[in-house]
């Protein structure tokens, strides 16, 4: 499903226009960004939990050449998936 297709699903479940619905998504997904932005974590309860977590600098080889080379320390979002949307799933 892309964004399109998530825009239609949104108006039809919730009754809205398709212009409304993605003005929702995106602040939606502007919110969310804003929030781990600034370190904080997001509990949706049943759906999931968005957190940002940091990997290490680390030593690592192109494998190209074989070279090491270095790996900076980075920021990454992540995502656990809540009881309700895992029994969905399965």
């Amino acid at each position: 499903m892309n964004k399109t297709e998530l825009v239609s699903s949104i108006a039809e479940k919730a009754g809205l226009s398709k212009a409304d619905s993605k003005k929702a998504l995106d602040a939606c997904v502007e919110a969310i960004a804003e929030a781990l932005k600034a370190g904080d974590k997001i509990s949706l309860v049943g759906f999931g939990t968005f957190s940002v977590s940091e990997r290490p600098a680390r030593q690592g080889i192109n494998p190209a050449t074989k070279a090491p080379i270095s790996i900076p320390a980075k920021k990454v979002a992540k995502f656990k998936a809540g009881s309700d949307l895992d029994n969905a799933i399965n």
